[in-house]
């Protein structure tokens, strides 16, 4: 990233001027979400900074909870959170205001300073400072690379959440991982030497209910587009049904499990839950080179796939 030292040095000198910093989850966090945002408040509590950090819309996931400072993280919203205690909000692994909350129209303060960090190529950059990274497969590994610049120190704990937000985005094989990602890892590992343990951890946590949700995802799967797009969904009724939640989906990708199969190019998951339709949505690193037929979209849903092909837009 060619202008990475110049934001690199914005950003620390607006931390450095700061004082109350808040940190957040976007909702539905996932490792990289939780493990950028522990490594930041690890980080800035060794530089002194009253810092907190807030778990979003979401329930906390609970398969993340043996990470180091889990425990500080506040089970409240964005519009929970009285914004004239801090001065600076930093932005992590969000590609657009509603990442930081879905549950109304996110606005800024006039006097609160914004950050955002981020790797995913959809975003505008909605802060005053935009560190925006497309080259890498994590957030993590650009929070690692800050760190490196700023001299401060990798301890085990900042290691461990590095690691896990790394790995649980990138699986070590996603778009964007490169031999960069490896080099950030095994510097990490030398901290962490226990990471085996780490990922099994992130990777061993499911409960029969995610199982149960997954399995009915699974039995649901239809495909369309000559069998390039296939689409797995379950109704809010279906989840009130088998005593379910879309929280019991977390830490596991149905979507990635579909686009696993040969031929399957892009996998999608509708959940409904009450008012909120999530729709996780995996694609083939090069979607160009799937021929794409021209068949009618999948009953019940707005669909437009338009140049370039692979680009996919749903709506209920």
């Amino acid at each position: 990233m060619k202008n990475f030292a110049r934001l690199a040095a914005k950003i620390k000198k607006q931390i450095d001027e700061s004082s109350r910093i808040l940190l957040h989850l976007h909702p539905g966090p996932d490792g990289d979400s939780v493990g950028s945002a522990l490594a930041f408040y690890h980080a800035l509590k060794h530089l002194k900074k009253n810092v907190e950090i807030i778990g979003g819309d979401s329930p906390l996931p609970g398969y993340l909870s043996h990470l180091p400072g889990f425990k500080h993280i506040k089970p409240q919203t964005y519009f929970q959170t009285d914004l004239d205690r801090f001065d600076l909000f930093i932005i992590l692994d969000s590609a657009a205001p509603k990442m930081i909350s879905s549950l109304n129209t996110v606005v800024f303060p006039p006097h609160l300073k914004t950050i955002v960090i981020d790797h995913h190529s959809t975003n505008p950059g909605f802060a005053d400072i935009n560190l925006i990274d497309t080259t890498v497969p994590a957030a993590a590994q650009i929070v690692y690379s800050l760190f490196s610049s700023w001299k401060i120190k990798i301890t085990k704990k900042i290691a461990a959440c590095l690691l896990t937000g790394i790995y649980t985005d990138s699986q070590f094989k996603y778009d964007q991982t490169s031999w960069k990602t490896f080099e950030v890892t095994s510097k990490l590992s030398k901290i962490y030497p226990q990471f085996p343990a780490l990922f099994s951890q992130v990777d061993n946590n499911n409960t029969p209910q995610t199982i149960k949700l997954v399995g009915l995802l699974l039995s649901s799967v239809e495909t369309y587009l000559g069998k390039h797009l296939a689409i797995a969904s379950i109704s809010h009724q279906q989840l009130k049904k088998n005593h379910l939640s879309k929280s019991d989906g977390s830490g596991i990708s149905t979507a990635n499990i579909l686009k696993s199969v040969t031929g399957w190019d892009i996998a999608v998951t509708l959940l409904k839950s009450g008012r909120e339709l999530s729709v996780p949505v995996s694609v083939p690193v090069n979607p160009k080179s799937i021929i794409w037929p021209k068949l009618p979209p999948p009953p019940g849903m707005a669909e437009a796939i338009r140049p370039p092909p692979g680009l996919l837009s749903i709506t209920p």
